[in-house]
C-alpha cells in the first residue's frame, strides 16, 4: 500500500511540475539560490542550528548521556558522531545548508 501511495503521489507531482513548464522552475529555482545566498537567512539557520545542538545536548544531559567521549568508552557505538557545542564567538556553519531548491508540490 505503501508503494502505491509513493507512485500516486510521484505522477501527481510530475504531472503538476510538468504543467508548471520550465519558466516556472527555473523562476523558483532563482528564488531558491536567492533566499539560500542571503546573509539574514544564513543568520536565522545558523542561531537554530545553535539552538538545536543546545536543545540535544540537554535532552542527553536530563537523560544522563554525557556527550564527551571520554566517558563513553564502555558504552556501545551506535554509528553517530557528536560535534562539539558551538561557541559564542563562532559564525553560524553554513556549510549545512541544502544546495538543492525544494521540491515542487
Amino acid at each position: 500500500m505503501a508503494k502505491f501511495s509513493f507512485l500516486v503521489g510521484f505522477g501527481a507531482g510530475y504531472v503538476l511540475g510538468a504543467r508548471a513548464g520550465r519558466e516556472r522552475y527555473e523562476q523558483i529555482l532563482r528564488m531558491w539560490s536567492d533566499a539560500k545566498d542571503n546573509p539574514q537567512l544564513q543568520g536565522l539557520a545558523g542561531m537554530a542550528q545553535a539552538r538545536a545542538d543546545d536543545a540535544v545536548s540537554s535532552v542527553k544531559s536530563k537523560m544522563g548521556r554525557d556527550t564527551t567521549p571520554e566517558s563513553s568508552t564502555s558504552a556501545r557505538s551506535t554509528g553517530t558522531t557528536t560535534t562539539p557545542p558551538a561557541t559564542a564567538t563562532s559564525s553560524p556553519d553554513v556549510t549545512a545548508l541544502p544546495v538543492d531548491p525544494p521540491p515542487i508540490a
